[in-house]
């Protein structure tokens, strides 16, 4: 327990304090005395020494987090043993996000829940497709009252499956113009299910649904729980419904859990996450956990904090905690107001161009703003001025049609029930259409029958005998993926005009592909969390050395900046006011300015438009609706900014026209018409 009094130390607990963690410490100290054998008399990691490791837990929300979270385990762990500086931190077999790790345990309790050993993770673009056919069968895309879309159907859905609340109350929140389809929707979700178990194929929720299940089951709970005397769950304030009773399910009475998150940055309720999960945490366990509050802030200046402290103040739940630094005051944050969005673009663009002539790099200052449409103008300024940006959002790499269409394949060879995998991959070969790839799905992705049309017939022939090799095993990994990608390379280049970015993309695809064991391993990580960009997305490169951050703040959320402007902090736009409707949504949303305040480093400006433009009007009309700074900003809160108030933008002052000289022979100065035909 050497290190662990230091850790408490390091976070600024004092004794005091401690005294009433007696129990906490001991935990730890347990799970010291469980590892202790992990160490050989050289100072090496023992070869049995996963047999205690495999018994810590760590899950959180992205694998980014996850593998950051194993390092500083380890690392922590092998301090407090006294190993050696240059050992590196042990692995920790058990530890990724709630998505993985139920994948992995439904791998091994599958004939359990009926399920084949080789089942598939659908991704959100598969499971839309399966949403949408299944929708299609049913006759709901016919008739003459509108029904929801496949993709609104399958958010429905994974709402309902993560709340764990009845239809109609969610269809009455969250889609009333829905509610009068409940019935065509509960036989929709039934419908889709039966294609799932058809194709033993699980889309995410159903991976937190089955382990779920699972937890209730005596036998395999009794087994899945007797693998793991620590868990560690990092973010507990983005947890849905599922994963908070997956997590109280995992240990008896919450006993050696340990979990971490802040509530004041709880703000994906739109994924179906709530607050209450870690405000309700400590009174879930038996008996209770103790709260531990961690108050040093090691980001943002006193000043910023100051003033996130009076925001967070107002909120009508959560822990009260007062944020400190050791950083010097720094400058105040400012509440800048401007006459109208325009004004507000040419104020932000000229404080970035400022800061950057002091030294401060595009690239360490962010715009934040609640929606994408709010940064529309500043966009426009941007690039009027030359000033090169990078707005976060876009499709996911998983997302791409090439990537998209390689992982089908090897879903295919891997389960060869995966009919939807099927359709996509036959869809490849020339000479198939949608009504023969139709047929294949319908078959469930059987090829022994498919017939083929007769033009499609010596494309089809290569297909199969592609997926022969790759279910023969002889090719090892990552090889089947090499020789997917040589069968799919003239594909590419018959379907996409930009095939060599494209390639790139399945480069890297190879490239990651060694990092794991094997197809079904990599098929599987890859679903559950893909890299963040492709070509897909890509417009042109962007040679530019440095670049200037537009991002919302749902997107923000774990970054930071040196300086953050915050665009249209005003009542309409923040708080949303789609999201004034109830108390909740609205202390969400007070959340929300949270987080994007405590982005910051050392600079923060908060924008206030007066004026907006109404944009549903005639092209010749002006009309403007007026705004009053967001409700968040309180006396109590102005107290810590500095009020300024940006000028009006106004245009370069326009040349004198010169005088037209006569035009020869009547025709006019200028050839409009030959300016539009372009150079000769």
């Amino acid at each position: 327990m050497r290190n662990i009094k230091r850790f408490f130390k390091e976070l600024e607990i004092e004794a005091p304090i401690l005294k009433g963690w007696a129990q906490s410490i001991e935990i730890l100290g347990q799970l010291e005395r469980n590892i202790e054998n992990t160490i050989d008399e050289h100072g090496a990691i023992r070869d049995d020494a996963s047999v205690e490791l495999r018994r810590i837990l760590l899950v959180t929300f992205s694998r980014r987090a996850a593998q950051e979270m194993e390092r500083r385990v380890g690392r922590l762990l092998l301090e407090d043993l006294g190993a050696p500086a240059h050992l590196p931190p042990p692995a920790l077999p058990w530890c990724g996000t709630f998505h993985a790790v139920a994948a992995r345990v439904l791998r091994e309790e599958a004939p359990f829940i009926g399920l084949a050993n080789g089942f598939t993770v659908l991704d959100r673009g598969d499971a839309e497709d399966l949403m949408g056919i299944a929708r299609q069968r049913a006759g709901l895309a016919e008739g003459d009252r509108r029904f929801p879309l496949a993709a609104t159907c399958l958010a429905i859905h994974s709402r309902q499956v993560n709340t764990q609340r009845p239809l109609a109350d969610l269809l009455a929140r969250a889609w009333p113009w829905c509610a009068e389809r409940e019935a065509d929707l509960a036989r929709l979700f039934e419908a889709y299910g039966a294609a799932k178990r058809t194709q033993h194929a699980l889309d995410y929720d159903d991976l937190l649904l089955a382990w779920w299940h699972l937890m209730r089951t005596p036998a395999p709970a009794a087994r899945i729980r007797a693998r793991f005397a620590h868990v560690l769950v990092d973010e507990l304030q983005d947890v849905n419904r599922l994963q908070a009773d997956l997590v109280h399910a995992l240990t008896a009475g919450g006993a050696g859990i340990t979990a971490v998150g802040d509530d004041a940055q709880a703000i994906y309720a739109f994924r179906g996450a709530s607050v209450e999960h870690i405000l309700g945490f400590a009174g879930r366990c038996k008996p209770p956990a103790r709260v531990l509050r961690l108050e040093r802030n090691y980001r943002s200046t006193p000043a910023i904090l100051a003033a996130s402290n009076a925001l967070m103040a107002d909120a009508a739940e959560g822990f009260a905690k007062q944020l400190w630094s050791r950083r010097a005051d720094g400058l105040r944050p400012r509440l800048a107001t401007a006459a109208d969005e325009a004004t507000q673009a040419a104020g932000v663009a000229e404080a970035v161009l400022a800061a950057r002539e002091t030294g401060l790099a595009l690239r360490r200052q962010a715009v934040l703003f609640r929606s994408a449409p709010h940064a529309a103008a500043l966009e426009y300024e941007l690039l009027r001025r030359r000033i090169p940006f990078v707005k976060y959002g876009g499709l996911r790499f998983f997302e791409s049609a090439h990537v998209k269409d390689v992982l089908a394949v090897l879903r295919w060879a891997d389960n060869p029930s995966a009919a939807l995998a099927a359709w996509r991959a036959a869809r490849l070969v020339p000479g198939m259409g949608p009504a023969a790839a139709r047929r294949l799905l319908d078959g469930g992705g059987e090829r022994a029958r498919f017939q083929p049309p007769r033009a499609a017939a010596a494309g089809w022939r290569a297909l199969d005998a592609l997926l022969d090799a790759l279910r023969g095993g002889a090719l090892g990994w990552p090889g089947e993926l090499q020789a997917v990608l040589d069968w799919y390379r003239p594909h590419l280049e018959r379907l996409h005009a930009d095939a060599r970015l494209r390639w790139a993309d399945l480069q890297q695809l190879l490239a990651l592909a060694s990092a794991h064991a094997g197809r079904e391993r990599f098929v599987t990580e890859l679903a559950l969390d893909p890299p963040a960009a492709s070509s897909d997305e890509a417009g042109a490169p962007l040679h530019d050395e440095d670049y200037l951050i537009l991002s919302t703040i749902h997107s923000a959320k774990g970054q930071e900046w040196s300086a953050v402007h915050l665009l249209n902090v005003v009542d309409g736009c923040l708080p949303a006011d789609l999201a004034a409707g109830s108390a909740a949504e609205l202390e969400e949303e007070r959340r929300l300015l949270y987080v994007a305040m405590t982005r910051a480093r050392d600079q923060l400006t908060l924008w206030a438009p007066q004026r907006f433009f109404v944009t549903q009007q005639r092209g010749w009309g002006d009309r403007h609706v007026y705004a009053l700074p967001s409700r968040f900003l309180t006396p109590a809160v102005l107290e810590h900014f500095d009020l300024d108030s940006c000028a009006p933008a106004t245009a370069a002052p326009a040349a004198a026209p010169a005088a037209p000289q006569d035009a020869e022979d009547g025709a006019p100065p200028v050839d409009l018409m030959a300016l539009l035909r372009g150079p000769a």
